[in-house]
């Protein structure tokens, strides 16, 4: 998780099928590299606390980000930055981890949908909220496994509609009949009923029960068989790796094959990721072939991070799938998962598929992870739009181990196209050091380049420093 991402990352929509299923990587990707990119609406009164709280998130000083995002939420309700406030504020409250700021993360996400449903991020926001569910579901919260499970159903063709009978007459209940499909709609269907009973029931006697459930292979039970599905995951047993690969391969329903292999990302064993293995291989579904990326990346198990590698360079696999692979290995840091990916990097061919190796080495950060991005922005060898990706992102970092403030400052002398210098200087903007600042003042008062001067001139006017009104007032009186 997904970057993931990425990360992941990080996923919503206002009206999706509820399944419980990882999140869109590309998805989450593309949302974390607007993250950086949105902010550019000066006018706008939360613009400088989007601007804080976005480089608090990029840093993973999460708990900060969550409260920058919440004061936007919370002083500029009109902003146009406070619907995806919502948002963000929740992600970062769920990389913080704890019960309570989980909980605090649903609220915005419900704030979110109710008072902002044109906000560019509520398309992930239903993702978001089932990440959010399952890590408050594994450390024991009843109430979010149970929606969770709720939400593990793809909606139902409409059932037709029973015959209204008088009180008494065939011995109606007002409860579903035994007979019927079960509709997991239905909060009065006994069986499904039984099932969520099952999420409290000891293991032992759990698993036998869905077992069969999950052997019956009509179409009738296909809603109890995706509902068990999930429940099974959270069960640790022996039975439970070979059952889930059972329904993953041969259950003839598609979503109940899916989330097979998405909560195999659940059961930590060793026989676990050689089934994710083998699915990963063997399957023909990329749809199933996603899933199985995401329970890889999802195993703290060393074999897990080789299988990535190795099938992220396998021939044939879609740029979708690569994608995905690429996402979450950099959500993963590590040596062997940060030389890799600079290593794949120089044999991609795809655009799409090079920015997301940027982005994943600029989220893992440290020393050669930073001087790698530095090389790259400095390579005139390579196109102009990933030399600024890798740039933005090394200015983006705040992290002295990518790249200091005197490196940076030192860079303006040493790159001449006119594109990358204008990125730098958009970098000097974003940062907090005085050193930024007296790079602008300086490219204000001896570059040569009018727009680039121009460009200066316009970030030293966004500063409260004193000496960008020393040098405004200055510029008026010559």
């Amino acid at each position: 998780m997904n970057a993931l991402s990425l990360l992941l990352t990080a996923a919503v929509i206002t009206q999706q099928p509820a399944t419980p299923r990882p999140p869109d990587v590309t998805r989450l990707a593309e949302l974390a590299v607007g993250l950086g990119a949105w902010g550019d609406d000066q006018q706008d009164p939360a613009d400088s606390l989007w601007r804080a709280a976005r480089r608090a998130f990029n840093r993973g000083e999460y708990g900060s980000a969550a409260n920058l995002f919440g004061e936007i939420t919370r002083r500029y309700a009109a902003s146009s930055y406070a619907g995806d406030a919502h948002y963000w504020g929740a992600f970062a409250l769920y990389r913080t981890g704890d019960d309570q700021g989980l909980r605090t993360a649903l609220t915005l996400l419900d704030s979110q949908q109710r008072r902002y449903p044109q906000a560019r991020t509520t398309r992930d926001a239903a993702t978001l909220r089932v990440r959010i569910l399952t890590a408050l579901a594994r450390g024991g919260d009843q109430a979010a496994a149970a929606e969770l499970s709720q939400r593990a159903q793809p909606p139902q063709p409409a059932q037709p509609a029973r015959p209204v009978q008088p009180p008494g007459a065939g011995g109606d209940t007002g409860r579903t009949s035994p007979t019927s499909c079960p509709n997991e709609d239905d909060d009065d269907d006994l069986r499904l009923q039984a099932l969520n009973g099952l999420l409290q029931m000891d293991a032992a006697n759990a698993v036998p029960i869905l077992r069969r459930v999950l052997s019956k292979r009509d179409a009738c039970s296909a809603a109890l068989r995706r509902k068990a599905v999930f429940i099974l995951s959270q069960k640790r047993t022996e039975d439970v790796e070979d059952i889930l690969l059972d329904v993953a391969r041969n259950d003839p329903d598609h979503e109940v094959r899916e989330q097979a292999v998405f909560w195999l990302s659940q059961v930590p064993s060793e026989r676990a990721v050689e089934m994710l293995d083998s699915i990963l291989r063997t399957s023909p579904d990329e749809e199933i072939q996603k899933k199985a990326v995401f329970a890889l990346s999802q195993q703290h198990n060393p074999r897990a991070g080789e299988i990535l590698r190795a099938y992220a360079e396998r021939p044939g696999v879609s740029d979708e799938v690569r994608a995905q692979i690429i996402f979450w290995l950099g959500q993963r840091p590590g040596a062997e998962n940060a030389a890799f990916l600079r290593g794949l990097y120089a044999k991609l061919t795809d655009d799409d598929l090079k920015e997301k190796v940027i982005f994943s080495l600029a989220q893992q950060g440290g020393n050669e992870n930073g001087r790698w991005l530095m090389d790259l922005a400095l390579n005139e060898r390579e196109p102009i739009e990933m030399r600024k990706k890798a740039l933005f992102w090394v200015g983006q970092s705040g992290n002295s181990s990518v790249a200091t403030i005197t490196e940076l400052v030192g860079l303006y002398a040493r790159i001449q196209n006119h594109e990358m210098k204008a990125q730098l200087i958009f970098v000097y903007s974003q940062r907090h050091e005085p050193e930024a600042l007296d790079k602008l003042i300086d490219i204000v008062r001896h570059e040569q380049d009018k727009e680039l001067r121009k460009k200066a001139l316009f970030w030293v006017g966004q500063s409260h420093d004193p000496r960008a009104a020393r040098l405004l007032e200055e510029i008026i009186n010559q």
